[in-house]
């Protein structure tokens, strides 16, 4: 269906669609106010899940993938911007901006490809507990069947429900579904497009309101952006929301409109009797409610709460003049994430035909393999009382801490532990031989059955208690014993009773 909505038009949909019955509000126990916000905690799905899947993908791939140069990867924007290698590329590619704008790009997103179930069945593969796609990224171009916007893909582009489908075939396979949004900048994102076709009227529900760069958001703004999130919890039910940059930062999204959605989201769940987060990037937020999240990046210390880390296999959106990372990297960094009390949001980017590249699907089951002969060690884990101790240290902590080149070794450690605090895991990030000295866990005492015991193998490691009360296991020779993959090796330790060796301090600190 086409059609244009009004500022009173908005109005109206909004209060369809997430309106609570002024008559019942005794009994919504979450007010729009950071006080009542705060009594919302993270639900022990989450805390349990440690790694999910979602997906970039959208209009946006269209002009990506095929280029070469960077700036592709926020395609609606750069492409409008003279200085960028993107605005190059497009006129190359497609026409001029004014003639062949993304509104033009849109049509050109027809995902003949796609199968839901064959993502759905990969994201299993691969470990994950919890999955669903980006429903609408800064290009505001809904990935549902939308009666907010007419930009979305039952009315333009591939003319079917995507998020209904992945949805379904998501929850077939066991797995929490989520819903990420990233429209919270798309009040920015389009400036430079006024230049060209952006300004033109008819469009202004793809690219906004005209504005100067320094304009703060209008109510026609903000009411759409409130009214597409409700949309997609009413209609979807996803057990997470997660939002990108642009929530609580470039005057983009009020403090009114933020404690709104939160408000919206924690009453919905708790008529309907489900548990439910939502995770962000914002530290001042953070301060009240919601799940922290660190772009490409992750703490260098052990919290008290947990968070979240969203990186990807590769580029965000699909680039084939981009480099993947390796499986051993992204097994390397899920344990350290979840030895630090977080979990792991890892993106993969499909073809704009709708397909998962085929590196990318081979990275997702090798790191399934991998947590399928350890995953007692990782899935509903809690932290110990460190996070881990080895030589290899970051630099910086935080969203964008990810660097090149860094590579842990057998000689870098992390533990968890079972819920119950009946079994230590030590998780060694790379494969070692000989004696490898537990030197954070000091054992108090040791059953007579104690045991230790490499997950995905056979029999029982040999282990000592030396002169330090420090645990050490005895391993053989790298040959002479069948690695169950060629990662991170977990031990589990059951019978011992332990404590944080004196020698050894605590990695807890205040961001």
């Amino acid at each position: 269906m086409m059609f244009r909505l009004t500022l009173s038009g908005v109005l109206v949909l909004c209060s369809l669609i997430f309106t609570p019955d002024r008559s019942a509000m005794a009994d919504q126990p979450y007010e729009a106010d950071w006080t009542s916000l705060s009594k919302h905690v993270a639900p022990e799905w989450f805390k349990d899940a440690k790694f999910g899947i979602y997906t970039h993908w959208g209009p946006v791939t269209v002009g990506s993938e095929n280029a070469e140069k960077g700036g592709v990867q926020w395609y609606g924007m750069r492409m409008y911007e003279p200085k960028n290698p993107a605005f190059d590329f497009h006129r190359e590619t497609f026409g001029e901006q004014k003639d062949f704008g993304y509104k033009d790009i849109v049509e050109r997103f027809t995902a003949p490809e796609f199968d839901a179930e064959k993502w759905a069945e990969l994201f299993a593969a691969s470990g994950a507990k919890f999955a669903g796609p980006v429903v609408i990224h800064h290009d505001n171009y809904a990935m549902w069947d939308s009666k907010v916007t007419e930009w979305d893909t039952m009315d333009k582009g591939p003319k079917r429900d995507v998020t209904a489908e992945l949805e379904k075939a998501i929850r077939a396979q066991g797995l929490k579904f989520i819903a990420t949004f990233h429209h919270s900048f798309t009040w920015r994102y389009f400036e430079p497009s006024y230049k060209f076709d952006g300004s033109d009227p008819k469009y202004v529900n793809l690219y906004g309101d005209a504005h100067e760069a320094d304009a703060p958001p209008t109510p026609r703004f903000l009411d759409q952006w409130l009214a597409k999130i409700n949309e997609v919890v009413v209609n979807y039910e996803p057990d997470m929301i997660w939002f990108d940059f642009g929530l609580g930062e470039r005057n983009c999204v009020t403090p009114e409109y933020q404690q709104r959605m939160f408000a919206d989201y924690y009453n919905w769940a708790a008529k309907h009797n489900r548990q439910v987060g939502v995770a962000h990037k914002h530290w001042d937020i953070h301060e009240n409610t919601g799940i922290i999240d660190f772009e490409r990046g992750r703490l260098d210390y052990l919290p008290e709460f947990p968070w979240l880390t969203d990186t990807s296999v590769g580029p965000w959106f699909n680039q084939k003049s981009v480099k993947f990372k390796t499986e051993n990297d992204l097994v390397d960094v899920l344990v350290d994430i979840v030895s630090k009390n977080g979990c792991m949001l890892l993106n993969v980017g499909p073809t704009a035909a709708g397909e998962i590249p085929p590196e990318a699907a081979a990275l997702l089951r090798g790191i399934g393999k991998w947590l399928e002969a350890n995953s007692e060690a990782i899935f509903s884990t809690r932290p110990w009382l460190v996070y881990g101790e080895g030589p290899t240290q970051m630099t910086k902590s935080g969203g964008f801490s990810e660097k090149d080149g860094f590579h842990y070794t057998a000689s870098d450690i992390r533990y968890t532990r079972s819920k119950d605090g009946s079994t230590l895991y030590a998780i060694l990030l790379d494969r070692a031989e000989g004696d490898v000295t537990l030197r954070s866990v000091q054992v108090e005492q040791a059953a007579d059955s104690a045991t230790v015991q490499m997950l995905g193998h056979d029999g029982l490691v040999d282990y000592i208690i030396n002169d330090s009360k420090q645990l050490v296991l005895r391993l053989p020779k790298l040959g002479e014993l069948e690695f169950p993959s060629e990662h991170a090796v977990a031990f589990k330790l059951n019978g011992f009773k332990t404590s944080l060796h004196p020698r050894v301090s605590k990695q807890e600190k205040q961001p």
